[in-house]
């Protein structure tokens, strides 16, 4: 008997996975905070005796060394893969017992990096799953140029070969399990569906159902953009990240918030949108809790910028920390729990700014206001506002100044970015309103969309 426990991290969209037998088990590219890990073999009764990384990852922080020290687990990590700690190289073909009858069998799968390495769960001779990585996805790949642009199409056609190699020697039952690709800007595209074999596959994967011309071209004219901090995750797998710390930060009162803003830290706002558009610190940025908060304040924010976390809850700071910790955001200058009535200073008065639809936005008067999609790119190809400005949400910070002078309405594609691009501009002081709808439903306010 085997058991394979999938380790959900939703806010950057990938999977890590626990799989193993009666007494042990291997942990698969496993998230920072491996205090989840240890829980889920804690249930299981099993000790994990093996961590594997099927890559160095570009998206987000790896607890697999700190996991493999703690529980003195074997770490195996791609051969190819530089990296300045000791660990077990692991090749093609390599195969490593787990339990009993359980076995994992090494598959070099170069593409989403040079050095990636997929890994197959057999339980006796028999596959049962395949641990992908960023290689095959469920109806797509993982993305061949986030490691250097000259390498880009090479990785790309490896990516092809990689796939049509795993379904060559794999049965149509096997169970496909990748890490990426359920959110991830690793991910090449959307995935289809939640779960996936080797068969089904073969039916719909592109790298399995059309040549490799073909499907290089499709890959690399549908790559979107790369979150900017994917830059510094790379370095920090490969030279070893520390470990974590998700104890509470230094409690921040008025007068300290405002003194950061004075010194040009970063404040951030983790309520709702709708809260926050209410009442908040002049000059803080708002950046949904429940959202992707990780994603989208790692891509903005300058590396390195001390950040202080206002939080409605110490629930909610707890969970920001530790999805934060995930893409190096290791350590919160402060942070403090309520409302604008305890972060603001006495003789202070909260901030707001109006939030509206896409009907309220048709009635105004075009000429006295400006409309700005803060979509990306991608986005935006699929139509537009009649006269509307574009700033993707992650390039506001550097081109502010871009943006004409009057009332700013900003909208993206259902409310949570167009909140963060709003609380940008409110704190540069400009005015503004949050277009807190769906993008659907601007034909229906009777806007000119263009396709």
């Amino acid at each position: 008997m085997f058991f394979i426990d999938t380790i959900t991290v939703e806010g950057l969209g990938n999977r890590g996975y626990l799989a193993g037998g009666e007494h042990a088990a291997v942990a698969v590219d496993p998230p920072r905070d491996l205090d989840v890990v240890l829980a889920a073999a804690a249930r299981r009764g099993v000790r994990v005796t093996h961590v594997v990384e099927t890559h160095l990852h570009n998206d987000y922080v790896s607890g697999g060394l700190q996991l493999a020290r703690v529980t003195g687990a074997e770490y195996l990590v791609p051969a190819g893969a530089g990296v300045s700690f000791a660990r077990t190289p692991v090749a093609d073909g390599d195969t490593v017992g787990i339990d009993a009858r359980l076995t994992l069998v090494a598959v070099a799968t170069p593409g989403h990096t040079p050095h990636h390495t997929a890994y197959v769960l057999r339980d006796g001779e028999r596959p049962v799953a395949v641990f992908t990585g960023g290689s095959l996805l469920i109806g797509t790949v993982g993305r061949p140029d986030l490691v250097e642009p000259r390498l880009t199409e090479g990785l790309a056609r490896a990516q092809h070969a990689a796939a049509n190699r795993l379904a060559a020697r794999l049965p149509d039952e096997t169970a496909v399990l990748p890490t990426h690709g359920f959110g991830s800007f690793c991910s090449s595209a959307p995935s289809d569906g939640d779960a996936s074999t080797i068969g089904r596959e073969k039916a719909v994967n592109p790298a399995l159902t059309v040549d490799v011309d073909t499907f290089v071209a499709g890959l690399l004219a549908g790559l979107d953009d790369v979150p900017a901090y994917y830059a510094h995750m790379g370095p920090v797998n490969a030279a070893g990240p520390a470990p974590v710390d998700l104890t509470p930060p230094a409690v921040a009162d008025a007068e300290g918030i405002a003194q950061r803003l004075a010194a040009g830290e970063w404040v951030v706002d983790l309520r709702s949108r709708v809260a926050f558009a209410e009442g908040h610190v002049a000059g803080t940025f708002n950046y949904e809790g429940e959202g992707q908060p990780a994603t989208y304040l790692a891509w903005m924010i300058p590396w390195g910028k001390p950040v202080t976390l206002l939080a409605a809850s110490a629930e909610q700071l707890a969970a920001a920390q530790r999805e934060l910790v995930r893409v190096g955001i290791d350590r919160p200058a402060a942070a403090a729990t309520g409302g604008p009535s305890a972060w603001v200073r006495e003789g202070d008065a909260p901030a707001t700014f109006p939030r509206s639809t896409f009907a309220g936005l048709a009635e105004e008067d075009r000429k006295r206001i400006v409309v700005l999609d803060v979509r990306r790119d991608s986005e935006r190809v699929g139509g537009w506002v009649e006269g509307s400005v574009h700033i993707p949400v992650h390039q506001l910070h550097h081109r502010i100044g871009e943006v004409p002078e009057g009332v700013v309405w900003v909208h993206c594609a259902g409310g949570m970015r167009a909140a963060i691009a709003a609380s940008v501009l409110d704190a540069a002081g400009r005015e503004v309103v949050a277009v807190d709808d769906g993008f659907d439903a601007a034909v229906d306010a009777g806007l000119t969309v263009h396709p």
